[in-house]
């Protein structure tokens, strides 16, 4: 079996969304739906952000170096509510949060799409976030954002090298389910992640990878957070677009 670094990648999906609610009962019936632009977390998402927050305020919070989300909403407000005491800390060692544009979700429907770096910054829950990585073609869907497997597969790619090339030993990231397959699994498996879900791996050695060092990661035993029943489907599940 091939050795591991000693490097500790927390992957979390972000909570529930607007976009992909599933209600169908006696009482409501809600379709998924993908126009929303960007789509900001819902009630019940807010509260699995928090029961994250609640499972690893006694260890996670404490002990990882780095704190980076994706830039759409709910990953954003998924960071916010539910690692706080990290990002507090972090702060205090003059670290902030890293808003990485290159975590976006794969599909380029209106739920998948980021809104301007001025809106984001505009609003309070974001209040003290650095949106300075976000250049003008982030939300473009276009050449490195594109939405085809090739890009697909480049992202994940430099999000792998991008982690595995930081000096932290333990890093929490917050991303998307779409996106998350990609960079464990170099290919959108349709693999089950939970809403406010959290999966640690690591990354193989260089040495031991292929020609084309595609930084692979691996998984460590046993997952340090998931919220049972939780379940909400990406863009990509109910056959839409490619990814």
């Amino acid at each position: 079996m091939a050795k591991a670094t000693e490097k500790c990648i927390y992957l979390t999906r972000h909570a529930q969304a607007e976009h992909n609610v599933d209600v169908d009962n006696a009482v409501h019936s809600v379709a998924n739906d993908y126009n929303i632009r960007d789509a900001p977390l819902t009630a019940l998402g807010r509260q699995q952000s928090a029961a994250l927050h609640e499972a690893t305020k006694d260890n996670i919070q404490w002990t990882a170096e780095l704190l980076v989300s994706s830039a759409l909403r709910r990953p954003l407000s998924t960071t916010v509510i539910g690692y706080p005491e990290l990002r507090k800390r972090l702060e205090a060692e003059g670290k902030n949060v890293v808003v990485l544009p290159q975590l976006q979700e794969c599909n380029d429907l209106p739920c998948d799409t980021g809104l301007p770096r001025e809106q984001l910054e505009a609003d309070p829950e974001y209040a003290g976030l650095d949106f300075s990585l976000l250049t003008p073609d982030w939300m473009s869907k276009r050449g490195f954002y594109a939405c085809d497997m090739s890009a697909l597969e480049a992202r994940a790619r430099w999000n792998r090298k991008w982690l595995r090339s930081r000096p932290e030993k333990e890093i929490v990231v917050v991303a998307h389910g779409d996106l998350l397959r990609y960079i464990t699994e170099g290919y959108n498996s349709h693999r089950m992640w939970e809403n406010a879900e959290v999966r640690a791996y690591t990354f193989l050695r260089e040495e031991e990878e292929d020609e084309d060092g595609e930084a692979w990661l691996v998984p460590l035993p046993g997952n340090p957070v998931a919220m049972e029943g939780s379940a909400s489907p990406t863009s990509s599940e109910i056959g839409l677009p490619l990814v």
